[in-house]
């Protein structure tokens, strides 16, 4: 059975590819709408917490996805996935996830700009590191001959150069900015539930056949990704807020970027393809159950002070 995993391909054609691609770079171009000066200097009067939030984003989460595949042992293209998806930085929706917990969206914004921009250089960097050391996925890679060359310039057009406009705009546009995002930010991810339900659709007799093994390593993979923000939180002594936002941001990934690198550079390669798209879906749900949770337990500590 994993090998018929390995082996598998998703059916996926150019159009939506690029469909991917334009809605990618939408969703980027509408955060960089929203940053301002302001989010920046948060940073330097808050340096603690943004290096943490890298960490945890870029270091230590890769880290412990090595020790998980170490343990777990899935199929080598699952593996690779799960580099991958480790490997991207934060997903713009934990933003939306963070204001909904009560958490520091400051922080959220700051965090999702800047390890978008450093995901140009570290995704790249990062994937090729930690699938090297683990023997099935460094031999995979072999194989493959991929060239990270191309991954940072595919990763630089879809992210980077939108985070730059987006910015620039902004600065020089701030009123038609904050009416342009109002905009650009629920249509660009209407696009890109659309795409993840027509690809979903598309490959269902191969979802259906290998869910129940997918759903384990997504969720084991996930479990990992919010407890590293929130152990890393806890360990820097960090407010509530602050360890909110931590653990949303490590926990909710850019998988749309991964699905974009595994189309383009691994032909849809099935267990990396699979894995990566459960990852879409399961990131929003894990996310949104924890951010209601902390809402709730946020308002009924605050509920007592407003009503005694």
């Amino acid at each position: 059975m994993f090998e018929n995993l390995d082996q598998s391909k998703l059916n996926f054609n150019q159009d939506s590819l690029l469909l991917l691609n334009i809605s990618l770079a939408i969703i980027m171009f509408g955060v960089a709408l929203d940053l301002k000066i302001k989010d920046f200097k948060y940073i330097g009067q808050n340096p603690k917490a943004f290096y943490l939030g890298i960490t945890s984003q870029f270091f230590l989460l890769p880290f412990l996805t090595l020790i998980l595949v170490s343990v777990v042992k899935p199929p080598p293209s699952v593996a690779l996935g799960m580099f991958l998806v480790a490997a991207c930085p934060g997903g713009n929706v934990s933003n939306f996830m963070t204001h909904l917990s009560k958490g520091n969206t400051a922080l959220s914004v700051s965090l999702t700009a800047f390890s978008t921009a450093f995901s140009i250089l570290l995704t790249p960097f990062n994937f090729a590191l930690w699938s090297s050391l683990y023997e099935p996925t460094s031999i995979l890679l072999r194989d493959i001959s991929l060239s990270y060359y191309d991954v940072f310039q595919t990763v630089a057009l879809i992210l980077g150069i939108p985070l730059l406009l987006g910015m620039y705009i902004n600065h020089r546009l701030p009123n038609w900015s904050s009416k342009a995002t109002k905009v650009l930010k629920p249509v660009s991810i209407l696009i890109f539930a659309g795409f993840v339900v027509i690809a979903f659709i598309g490959n269902y007799d191969l979802f259906l056949k290998f869910i129940s093994l997918i759903f384990l390593w997504v969720f084991g993979h996930n479990i990992v990704a919010l407890l590293s923000g929130y152990s890393l939180a806890k360990i820097g002594k960090l407010s509530l807020e602050d360890t909110k936002t931590l653990t949303i941001e490590t926990g909710i990934q850019n998988s749309g970027l991964a699905l974009v690198l595994i189309f383009t550079y691994f032909e849809g390669l099935g267990g990396m393809a699979i894995i990566a798209a459960w990852w879409g879906i399961w990131h929003i749900i894990s996310g949104m159950s924890i951010a209601f949770a902390w809402k709730n337990f946020t308002s009924r500590k605050l509920s007592p002070a407003i009503n005694p």
